[in-house]
């Protein structure tokens, strides 16, 4: 599929950027080299009368992509999450883009759900809206359940979406191709994955079983959160093409004069929101990716509600160690200790030097740390963190580009219910409970156990082992081979040794 036909797309696209402005936009942010400008001008002037105008009223690049479609302004939604690739000013842009498109009639969104669950709409729903919502690849109405009354919000894709995502997605592989042969300079953006990843994410968002999967798994790690709640997937009135959910009921947490009137405080809503977001990045490893206003409420009963999970986040155990020690070491503005965790994780390179690489560091966090509360930014502390170990030669690592693109956007959530908010002063009691509980001697040992009980799977198996070495010490060709072999039976009764120190810890961890 990824041959010359694709010709025609690209001009198409090109055609539209130049008319709307956003090529020679987009092009400066990502800092491409001026063959691959060339190019992609060759591409679009020539036939910049074809390009699809937009909306005069939009930034050019976000009128660009709103005006070729859904599968562009998921990709937009995409790349605001990846700063590294397309520059922090156009990152910014892209992540107001405005995923709102005209939506399908509601006989077509009523004729889907009776496909994808197999019985009529009238009976499952006694009520059923018009669209309350109309993104790039689904729509959302609210309903109630003709069983229990309760009233949903019910997700339906749009109709024939996977054709023509499939169609671009078809044409942003031949294009990444394309650019990488022409350019190989432009390899360092590394086009081919960005597109692979984009690819991922939208593959799993035209599985509503997945994001239903997403919502339960999120549901289930924060139900112990005070002042937080998800809406909890209706798994029976759910299937690839049509998600129902518990309805979010609240003020938009955008509107803070309605939250005020409704008898909440927008101050502790702030901190919370913030905090929320640390427990679940660093406790969990399992974040919301896309916490903007559009996708935060407040419930009556002063709950924050999360819903909207096609963008999740995730970092395994040990990264979010090294993240919380790097940000609990500028905490305590122990850059030494940063630097080294940096070293450690094998973040930056072991032949750099590591006083250099501190002094960097202090570079970094003074200036932040030196402002009045009100400007005291832990994402823009992020953003500079990774300017400088850029320099020093720290591979770009997508979870913690999209962590600290998640951070950006929760710290402006923050920001706008509690302007004068001090993100360090709020982040510190999070951050060191997690330290506490995960770098300290009982982490340790936790670590051990887990060790051992995952050696001890392998217990049933040890006396054949070991028997099985004996027997070929007996024999004489493999006497030469006996220290080797003793040194076999050692690993294996220090396994044993860890079997049991793995029994007596599971009692107590």
């Amino acid at each position: 599929m990824r041959g010359p036909h694709n010709v025609w797309r690209l001009i198409r696209t090109g055609a539209t950027f130049e008319r709307t402005g956003a090529m020679k936009v987009a092009l400066e942010a990502m800092e491409v080299t001026p063959r691959l400008r060339l190019v992609a001008r060759v591409m679009g002037w020539p036939f910049k009368w074809l390009g699809i105008k937009g909306d005069p009223a939009l930034p050019p690049v976000t009128r660009a992509l709103t005006a070729l479609g859904p599968a562009y302004i998921k990709f937009g939604q995409v790349m605001s999450t990846r700063p590294d690739v397309v520059g922090e000013e156009l990152a910014n842009q892209l992540r107001v883009l405005q995923d709102k498109l005209p939506p399908f009639p509601v006989d077509v969104a009523k004729a889907s759900i009776e496909i994808e669950l197999g019985r009529p709409v009238d009976t499952l729903f006694f009520e059923f809206s018009e669209p309350v919502a109309a993104a790039s690849i689904a729509q959302v109405h609210s309903a109630r359940r003709a069983d229990t009354g309760e009233k949903v919000a019910v997700k339906v894709l749009r109709p024939g979406i996977e054709r023509a995502f499939r169609k671009d997605l078809d044409a942003f592989h031949f294009a990444a191709n394309l650019i990488e042969k022409i350019s190989p300079a432009s390899r360092r953006l590394r086009p081919s994955d960005v597109v692979a990843h984009f690819e991922g994410v939208v593959l799993g968002e035209l599985d509503l079983r997945l994001e239903a999967s997403s919502a339960s798994e999120f549901a289930a790690n924060t139900k112990g959160d005070t002042g937080f709640s998800v809406p909890q997937p209706h798994w029976g009135l759910s299937a690839k093409r049509v998600m129902t959910m518990g309805w979010a009921e609240g003020e938009p947490l955008g509107d803070v004069a309605a939250i005020r009137a409704a008898g909440h405080d927008p101050n502790a809503l702030g901190e919370r929101v913030l905090q929320l977001f640390l427990n679940h990045a660093l406790r969990d490893g399992y974040f919301h990716a896309d916490m903007h206003h559009g996708n935060l409420k407040v419930a009556p009963n002063g709950d924050i509600i999360a819903y909207d999970f096609g963008i999740m986040g995730q970092i395994d155990e040990y990264t979010r160690r090294v993240y919380a020690e790097i940000l609990m070491g500028f905490i305590q503005k122990n850059y030494r200790r940063v630097a080294e965790v940096h070293f450690e994780a094998g973040y930056v390179p072991p032949d750099r030097d590591v006083d250099e690489f501190a002094r960097a560091l202090r570079a970094v966090g003074e200036p932040i740390f030196g402002m009045d509360a009100t400007h005291v930014s832990m994402a823009r502390l992020l953003a500079y963190l990774f300017e400088v170990t850029e320099r020093f030669g720290m591979q770009t690592r997508t979870e913690l580009i999209l962590l600290q693109r998640t951070m950006v956007v929760v710290e402006g959530v923050a920001r706008s219910l509690n302007p004068s908010i001090n993100m360090w002063e709020v982040a510190q009691p999070v951050v060191a409970t997690y330290v506490r509980q995960n770098l300290g001697p009982s982490a340790m040992l936790r670590d051990l156990g887990r060790t051992a009980l995952v050696l001890g799977r392998f217990g049933p198996r040890l006396p054949m082992v070991v028997e099985a070495v004996l027997k070929r010490q007996a024999e004489p060709e493999d006497i030469v081979e006996a220290g080797s072999g003793w040194n076999a039976i050692g690993l294996m009764l220090t396994g044993g040794v860890l079997v049991l120190i793995g029994i007596v810890l599971g009692r107590f961890i």
